[in-house]
């Protein structure tokens, strides 16, 4: 049974991600998926899709290789952030509060038991629309860009683990987040595990990374309005010569309707639509496949791409050859 703690945590606020190649890397942000960059600080551009209620959906930042830095989830109230801390302390996962920054109050830091970096907080900056942004409707954050991807909100986070049940039973136990699937391989151990904060059906996922390296990245994923935004999104890539890895196609876990490119940095994008399909149930229970069943593929047949289950960022050595040779179906 559901329980109040299972609800301290509102939703993913904001992902930091590396880039090697921060122009193109923002041009693809920017121009093709109609994000706005709201501040330009350092090294690092804030950018939002364009019905968030926060002031920014990623941190680009200039690096020398790609990945993930700092997520940020909100919290739903001041009271659950600080019970979230205190579990965090009690884990031995804290590192201390940071000072407020661009778009949010005071934060705590942390780190998942695979070394990934996260901050929870409550107080955030609301976005303010200026005369160029100022939507018809005043229920929406901002004026629908009518171009590009016109990716509307972050949707969820993949992050590559080296240790998926530990990752999963600190989501499950510490941050007390609602299990919605996973996946169990024959050996017992997890191979993919999917958490949720509210009525979504997933907000957090962590997949095994093969490398055994820790606090790598898999996918982060935006949320157009339907699935022919997404079909639409395909050709823009096409055309743009964006490396379009997988899909147009739907998952059977969790059945959302997918797309999966590389960014120009090299880290992995999805556009995900789920259609009107929730989680309205608090008790929902936990959907576990086993490894045979997902060896079948996808909802209609389609096979899993070879490099989903080779290509993360920060890039092992030799990356893209072993990223090739997957595709030829030698790894």
């Amino acid at each position: 049974m559901a329980t109040p703690d299972q609800f301290e945590i509102a939703h993913l606020g904001a992902v930091e991600l590396f880039t090697p190649t921060f122009d193109e890397s923002l041009h693809f942000f920017r121009d093709l998926l109609a994000m706005r960059e709201v501040a330009r600080i350092g090294d690092s551009s804030y950018l939002r899709c364009w019905d968030e209620y926060q002031l920014y959906t990623i941190k680009l930042t200039a690096s020398e290789t790609n990945g993930v830095g700092r997520t940020l989830f909100r919290a739903s109230s001041e009271e659950a952030l600080q019970n979230r801390v205190a579990a965090i302390e009690a884990a031995g996962l804290g590192r201390g509060w940071r000072e407020p920054e661009v778009g949010i109050g005071r934060s705590y830091e942390f780190e998942d038991p695979d070394g990934h970096t996260m901050a929870i907080y409550y107080d955030t900056e609301r976005y303010v629309p200026d005369d160029q942004d100022r939507p018809a409707l005043k229920n929406q954050a901002s004026k629908f860009p009518g171009y590009g991807v016109n990716a509307r909100r972050i949707d969820h986070i993949n992050y590559l683990a080296s240790d998926v049940d530990a990752a999963g039973e600190f989501w499950r136990d510490v941050m007390r987040s609602r299990e919605s699937e996973r996946v169990r391989l024959d050996n017992g151990s997890m191979a993919a595990w999917w958490f949720r904060f509210h009525q979504k059906s997933y907000d957090v996922v962590y997949s095994d990374d093969w490398s055994k390296q820790r606090g790598r990245f898999h996918h982060l994923a935006f949320s157009p309005d339907t699935r022919e935004d997404i079909l639409k999104a395909a050709d823009i890539f096409l055309e743009n010569g964006v490396y379009i890895e997988y899909g147009p196609y739907k998952h059977a876990i969790n059945q959302t309707f997918f797309l999966y490119v590389w960014e120009p940095g090299g880290n992995r994008i999805e556009f995900a639509n789920a259609g009107a399909r929730l989680l309205a149930d608090p008790d929902w229970p936990v959907v576990e496949w086993s490894q045979a069943e997902r060896a079948r593929g996808q909802a209609w047949g389609m096979k899993t791409v070879a490099t989903f289950h080779t290509h993360g960022t920060p890039f092992v050595e030799n990356q893209e050859e072993i990223d090739r040779q997957a595709l030829e179906g030698k790894h």
